[in-house]
């Protein structure tokens, strides 16, 4: 799942402002790019998403091997709880600085050195399990320090397209890299069950090296600037208080942030345990595993399509707030299900229903965040995924040990109606939805 954050008490207004003469050289715009001063843009793009969609195939990879062998060799909610910690944690510390660093040093070499390091730590486990050190530290450590590098490559590859880009030609890139990533959300996970079970771990994370390695070089072939910025730099602590200061004062965005934080607690946590649930209420091959993340990938696809054709509601508050109750219901479902297709249907219409949420809340961000602020409004809803995740893992991974993951699906979706209920009434809320109902 995803979504975002915050912004100023005050709308943006629709069209371009003049500049503040009173602002720092960083707080202006960079000059857009010209696509006359760059006619092999196109290429440069191709390749640019070719190399990035290998190594993102490689990860995906190894995110679900790794997750269906912890659930299939220990079956312990506190084990996936771990495992979560140690997957998403390092990533919200890391992103608390990895939008500055992406707007302050080379992007083409903060990503190579960061995919380069996600690759040499996964040689090196696929090493140490070889030689028989398959202890769960290993494991652990792993999964944290590629969550460091993704820390540092996601801003830094979302604010490379852009240096590529032409600004008109923006919403279709970024359109055709969001269908790429739909699409090995579908390949990832059918291709991670068949190499699990017809080899082994050790063979995904060999494939996960390779797809780094030409992900990498791919994007060597790529001429990228590094940008020049004039005028006395904010320090790293400067730049994350402003942006806290800001995301505080704006109710809109500081309401959104919490209801990210709700769903991230109660329904993407418990939801990281369906696979532990398959396995030990339905049977632990590998295939069930392979058709559960699936469902999701079919539903998330699926859901993408049509809020694509149809644009959503005017009231797009209505429409986050109702797809937060779907979620709610949705998760009680996957709890009261007997029947192994049942459940996997829950689980398409959960994937389905997710980007009436995200993109949503995307794009009221968007619309309502000055554009020179998004990008630190951006990372903190990016933090507030990457916390909620792994606290919420660390109250129910345990619990599944000592009670059902159905009833905890159950409890977390009845949680959901209350604290949504109480976000949606108390008098911030109101205000914060009222605010939004005003012309952007």
């Amino acid at each position: 799942m995803t979504p975002d954050d915050g912004q100023a008490d005050r709308p943006t207004t629709a069209g371009p402002s003049a500049p503040d003469p009173t602002a720092s050289t960083d707080d202006l715009a960079v000059d857009a790019f010209d696509a006359a001063d760059h006619p092999r843009w196109r290429r440069d793009v191709a390749v640019f998403l070719s190399g990035q969609t290998v190594s993102l195939f490689g990860s995906m990879l190894v995110q679900y091997a790794i997750m269906w062998h912890l659930t299939l060799e220990t079956k312990s909610g506190v084990v996936l709880a771990f495992a979560a910690v140690a997957g998403f944690l390092p990533q919200a510390v890391v992103s608390i600085f990895g939008g500055v660093w992406a707007d302050r040093m080379n992007r083409k070499l903060l990503i190579i050195v960061a995919d380069g390091s996600i690759a040499i730590t996964t040689l090196a486990l696929a090493i140490f399990l070889i030689t028989g050190a398959a202890d769960l530290w290993l494991i652990f450590l792993t999964l944290a320090i590629r969550s460091v590098g993704a820390g540092i490559q996601m801003p830094a590859v979302s604010a490379l397209i852009p240096q590529i880009t032409p600004t008109d030609k923006l919403m279709r890139v970024n359109g055709i890299n969001g269908s790429i990533q739909s699409a090995m959300m579908l390949v990832a996970p059918a291709a991670a069950g068949a190499l699990y079970a017809s080899a082994s771990l050790v063979a995904i994370f060999f494939v996960d090296v390779v797809t780094a390695a030409i992900g990498i070089g791919l994007l060597l072939l790529v001429p990228v600037r590094t940008l020049v910025r004039s005028g006395e730099r904010p320090g790293y602590f400067a730049d994350l208080t402003e942006g806290v200061r800001y995301v505080w004062r704006h109710g809109f965005v500081r309401w959104l942030l919490i209801l990210f934080a709700i769903v991230f607690l109660l329904i993407v946590a418990p939801s990281y345990l369906t696979p532990l649930m398959i396995a030990r209420s339905f049977g632990d091959e590998v295939w069930m595993l392979t058709v559960n993340e699936l469902a999701f990938s079919v539903g998330m696809v699926a859901g993408g399509a049509i809020i694509g054709i149809w644009g959503g509601t005017k009231n797009r508050v209505l429409l986050l707030v109702g797809s937060s109750v779907v979620f709610g219901v949705l998760s009680i479902g996957l709890g009261l299900s007997t029947n192994l297709w049942v459940f996997f249907g829950f689980m398409l219409l959960l994937g389905l229903a997710v980007p009436f949420f995200s993109t949503t809340s995307m794009t009221l961000l968007q619309e309502r965040v000055e554009p020179e602020r998004q990008g630190r409004v951006f990372g903190f809803v990016g933090i507030v995924m990457a916390v909620s995740m792994p606290l919420g893992m660390i109250v129910f991974g345990p619990l599944a040990d000592v009670v059902s993951v159905e009833l905890l699906l159950v409890v977390a979706g009845v949680l959901t109606f209350v604290v949504l209920a109480v976000a949606v009434l108390v008098p911030s809320g109101r205000r914060a939805m009222a605010e939004v109902s005003k012309p952007a």
